[in-house]
């Protein structure tokens, strides 16, 4: 594994208010985080923390398919240490198929008790467990193996479920249905998991952002480059009201904070 280093305990207390009320306890945390936040409501659904790194043009890649590289040392820190403290992670098939993510954490001393629970939503059946990063980290007791949120009838792969990974089925299109995504939500309390982080990539967030009902807290990295014209960005559609342009959602209860060479902004989001 990769060297990651670990956050002061400032940078900890700063993060604090925006951690799952449970934040897992571990060899490699400082012990149950005593928070004064509300369990997720409804209570059917896990905490979802909704989390990214952007450019200062809020684009998360150079080009659609184009792996790019955001955070500094200090934030890729920050996200080992939020996955020490959320239940799984959540991506979709497309940054997994880009990216082809471990999926693990790699905060000093994390075990593999620690490790979250990778989880992919592809609708479509585009991701192949086969040779990839994540089973490859669950079979070396790195991580664990992924679970795939698939539509119903959607095709099951033999490798995952050798690898010890599972199949989430839901109805209609995970990627853009509004009532699939609180099906998916659903279906991981259901399945033990208290908490998520959602990472990626451009059509899951953008898809979240319009949904701030299913968001509990949002924390973004801001790198300190403009990616330009032609990049993936992260924008959500605009509310109406009375036949008129509204905002998406509002960020209340915003706080930043810079971790390196990057700023990270942390919130609530509201309608």
């Amino acid at each position: 594994m990769s060297e990651t280093g670990a956050l002061t305990q400032e940078e900890q207390t700063f993060l604090r208010p925006f951690l799952p009320s449970h934040a897992c306890a571990s060899s490699a945390s400082e012990g149950p985080i005593q928070d004064s936040r509300p369990p997720a409501k409804p209570d059917d659904r896990p905490f979802v923390t909704l989390t990214y790194a952007c450019s200062l043009d809020s684009m998360i890649a150079l080009a659609p398919g184009a792996r790019t590289t955001l955070s500094g040392p200090e934030t890729k820190a920050m996200t080992h240490y939020l996955r020490l403290h959320h239940d799984a992670i959540l991506i979709g098939a497309g940054t997994a198929a880009v990216d082809d993510p471990g999926l693990n954490c790699r905060y000093p001393g994390a075990t593999l008790q620690d490790q979250p629970q990778p989880v992919i939503v592809d609708p479509n059946g585009r991701w192949d467990a086969k040779d990839k990063k994540a089973s490859r980290l669950a079979a070396e007791g790195s991580g664990k193996a992924p679970w795939v949120v698939a539509r119903n009838g959607a095709s099951s792969q033999e490798a995952l479920r050798q690898s010890g990974g599972d199949y989430l089925l839901v109805a209609g299109d995970a990627s853009t249905s509004s009532m699939a995504w609180l099906e998916i939500l659903q279906s991981l309390k259901r399945k033990g998991i208290r908490s998520v982080m959602i990472e990626g990539g451009a059509k899951v967030i953008t898809a979240l952002l319009a949904q701030p009902e299913l968001v509990d807290a949002v924390i973004i990295t801001i790198a300190p480059t403009f990616l330009g014209q032609g990049g993936v960005s992260v924008s959500p559609m605009p509310g109406t009201a009375n036949g008129q342009r509204t905002n998406a959602a509002w960020l209340r209860q915003a706080s930043w904070r810079q971790f390196g060479a990057d700023a990270v902004l942390c919130g609530t989001l509201q309608a």
